[in-house]
């Protein structure tokens, strides 16, 4: 069943327009956002609010259908962050120049890997904004 663009607004307004998981602003982004299926139909996931996340392309693609991956600190198989079930400050927070996610958990950890959430783009697109008081977002919930 597809989604329906009611329904694809009403996910980017609950994410105030910010990517679940790397908190990249939609409206200065380069790739398109998506609906996320944080747990992915190919695995038994469902089409209900509490499963959709909005989300940045690139780490839409990385994150693929993945549902966990290796903490770098520990190499455990940790599951990835959910954004509906947990609360991004829980798992991450922003380096001292806030140009860095930093994974302060097995979990945050392995989802900044997964995702490739400090990849260059992003965090050249952090500098810019910086400046511009864009960033970080104010609500990393």
């Amino acid at each position: 069943m597809a989604i329906s663009e009611q329904t694809i607004r009403k996910i980017a307004e609950r994410a105030r327009h910010l990517c679940e998981y790397c908190r990249s602003r939609s409206d200065f982004s380069l790739s398109r956002f998506t609906v996320e299926h944080i747990h992915p139909k190919k695995l038994g996931g469902t089409d209900s609010l509490s499963n959709l996340a909005w989300s940045c392309g690139n780490c839409n693609s990385h994150k693929a259908v993945a549902i966990q991956a290796l903490d770098p600190a520990t190499l455990l198989m940790t599951p990835l962050f959910h954004p509906r079930n947990q609360k991004w400050h829980d798992h991450f927070m922003w380096s001292e120049d806030e140009l860095n996610i930093i994974g302060i958990t097995l979990t945050g950890r392995a989802t900044i890997e997964r995702l490739q959430m400090n990849r260059q783009e992003a965090v050249n697109l952090r500098k810019l904004l910086i400046p511009a008081g864009l960033h970080p977002p104010d609500d990393t919930t």
